[in-house]
């Protein structure tokens, strides 16, 4: 195969349904291609020519009419058309015009029969239009440039790398003679173990190198200059060492989410262990509009809870702007989470620097939607507190409370709505030495009652802002440890997880709600995402899953062989499709003035999206009905039954 075929094969096997091709396949497609150019305005598809080929955009745009002339649809880069003139008697029935200069390749007819016979995702694909559930998620996140671009394109230059003994006067001179904001602290050479550790690397030289960690020029300010060091103090002692890092292959989204979660300004990018750059704020500020990182930035500049609520409408002009410009569900939801968790541990540190330092050490957990890196805009509270075994309620408690209610008084105020169920640091119930939490944990899994199934649904989505987080991965191991061993446990939760159903009935049609507010609408969270979580947080349980959002769950699950196959990517689409529905239905409530809820009539959305619902409704309730089957509860004689 020659350099043009790799090219052509390499690029139409990114984009369906020339993805879903065995490689095989996809070299004869490569082999087979007839390569065109067409001038922006010039016709490509006449109205009743014979068409003998399928069509694939390579680059540029095209404008698809009915016989009439009236638009029908416009196609870009990546987009297939011709394949229903293909199908019916091989006559053009749309014509097809470029709207901008476009290159096409066509693929031959006899070839494009045979690719339907032989791949039944392929067949699938052209023979419904391609619009399927899966097409239409995975479409939505391509389209979606943050989402799918490589942190590495990012990269302009080398990071700068100094030795770990160097004297900070010298560091301060090569970040100003290289014009850069930082530096990375490298173990020059020694003898390491490459295999244990990312942060090793090796030169082109072959020489070994650790990666110690970097110095600002923020820290050349606060650590140097603020503390009276003398500029030969060598770098180790000033640098960051904890450091937070990225893959080159990561997507900008993950990269900006790391972050967002961090409160960092640099992040190191590696490829293959090496550094191969230092992605700056203002890099990814440059690539894309959004202002959630800057919005993290100021939460954390604020010096007190006046600046923290001025900022709360920045929260849903950060949110509709993610939707306006396509950011996906998934995106969404960590970016909105990643704000909540910001406004929380700012909050922590005005308490602690008002009450003074925290008299033993502690843990600040959220759950739910927060945890899972799911949350749309100004989800409820829910947190808590895990304190060190150290605590003793009569000497401690008082300051706890105290912290705990400057924190979820400062989130009401910032537009975060208090628990209404009280699940919050606030309550003494919930704010507990880690021994305790163990119990609670442990007493929830082995006697699995009905406050016990409700407690496992809402803690065991957990996750760590503030505070020392080995406390919270202690937690999280226990769960790993005990779950998968307690059928019982996993049966409870399986007929737990069965309570609310899809609003899907005989003949797809939407069983509307008619209890008043909720009056012919779809609750999208009650009826959709809810019981989505909750069917893969039992398989998850079950698979001894750490992980807590729901797609890093199913992918856990996808590694075993709990599910049939196929069930993992059609639950996948399913979340992504309805959490996609919820969160744009949200939005369009922001921009035309009224409130954000998950009401959704469909009498409001095309027929198209309603189509879309009541396949990923399906996926939910063929899910539910396995889930019965697949966790049976024992009997009291340790029979099924």
């Amino acid at each position: 195969m020659d350099i043009e075929q790799l090219e052509i094969r390499q690029h139409m096997g990114h984009f369906a349904p020339f993805e879903y091709l065995g490689d095989e396949q996809l070299d004869r497609v490569a082999g087979a291609v007839e390569v065109g150019y067409y001038r922006a305005g010039s016709d490509i598809l006449a109205l009743d020519q014979e068409i003998n080929e399928l069509c694939y955009i390579r680059s540029g745009a095209v404008e698809v009419s009915r016989r009439g002339g009236q638009l029908f649809d416009r196609l870009v880069e990546g987009d297939v058309f011709g394949a229903s003139d293909l199908m019916r008697n091989r006559r053009v029935r749309f014509p097809v015009r470029a709207l901008e200069d476009s290159l096409i390749y066509f693929v031959p007819a006899e070839l494009f029969e045979a690719l339907r016979g032989e791949n039944d995702d392929f067949a699938d694909f052209v023979e419904t239009g391609g619009v399927r559930l899966k097409a239409t998620v995975d479409q939505h996140q391509h389209d979606n440039r943050t989402g799918t671009t490589r942190v590495r394109r990012l990269i302009r230059r080398r990071p700068v790398m100094v030795d770990a003994d160097t004297p900070m006067r010298e560091v301060a001179r090569r970040m100003r003679d290289e014009n850069v904001t930082c530096v990375l602290v490298i173990d020059n050479g020694g003898d390491h173990d490459t295999d244990n550790s990312p942060c090793h690397f090796a030169t082109d030289d072959g020489v070994v190198h650790r990666l110690d960690g970097i110095v600002t020029d923020r820290d050349c300010c606060t650590r140097v200059l603020a503390d009276d060091l003398d500029g030969t103090v060598p770098v180790a002692k000033v640098m960051t060492t904890q450091l937070v890092t990225a893959r080159s292959e990561e997507s900008v989204h993950e990269a900006m989410l790391a972050m967002l979660n961090h409160n960092i300004k640099h992040l190191p990018i590696l490829h293959k262990r090496r550094p191969i750059g230092v992605l700056h704020l203002g890099d990814i500020m440059r690539h894309e509009t959004r202002s959630s990182l800057y919005l993290v930035n100021t939460i954390f500049n604020q010096p007190g809870l006046a600046g923290l609520i001025r900022l709360s409408g920045d929260v849903t002009a950060a949110f509709t702007r993610l939707v306006d410009e396509g950011a996906d569900a998934t995106m969404v939801g960590c970016t909105m989470a990643a704000i909540c968790k910001s406004f929380a541990r700012r909050l922590l540190e005005l308490g602690e620097a008002e009450l003074g330092p925290p008299p033993v050490p502690y843990s600040f957990m959220v759950l739910g939607s927060t945890a899972r890196d799911e949350q749309t805009v100004f989800a409820d509270q829910d947190h808590a507190m895990v304190l060190d075994d150290s605590f003793d309620p009569e000497q401690h408690d008082a300051y706890f409370l105290a912290l705990a209610r400057f924190v979820s008084d400062g989130l009401a105020a910032c537009g975060y709505p208090l628990c209404k169920g009280d699940v919050m640091a606030t309550n003494r119930r919930w704010r507990q030495p880690l021994s305790v939490w163990q119990r609670y944990f442990r007493d929830w899994i082995e006697d699995p009652d009905p406050e016990s199934l409700l407690n496992s649904a809402i803690f065991f989505d957990l996750g760590h802002v503030h505070g020392e987080a080995h406390r919270i991965e202690a937690l999280q191991a226990l769960i790993v440890e005990l779950a998968p061993r307690n059928p019982r446990f996993l049966a409870a939760m399986a007929r737990n997880a069965l309570n609310r159903t899809p609003p899907i009935g005989l003949f797809r049609t939407f069983i509307l709600e008619k209890d008043g507010q909720q009056n012919d609408a779809i609750n999208l969270k009650r009826r959709g995402t809810a019981p989505l979580v909750d069917l893969v947080r039992v398989h998850a349980l079950a698979c001894g899953s750490s992980s807590s959002s729901t797609l890093r769950r199913l992918e856990d699950i996808a590694r075993t062989q709990l599910l049939p196959e196929g069930v993992n990517d059609r639950l996948r689409y399913a979340f992504e499709y309805i959490s996609m529905v919820r969160i744009r239905h949200q939005a369009l409530a922001i921009e035309q003035g009224e409130e954000a809820d998950n009401r959704l009539r469909p009498a409001n959305v095309s027929s198209r999206e309603r189509h879309h619902l009541k396949d990923a409704f399906e996926v939910l309730s063929h899910a539910q009905k396995f889930l019965k089957f697949r966790y049976p509860m024992p009997s009291s004689s340790g029979r099924r039954r």
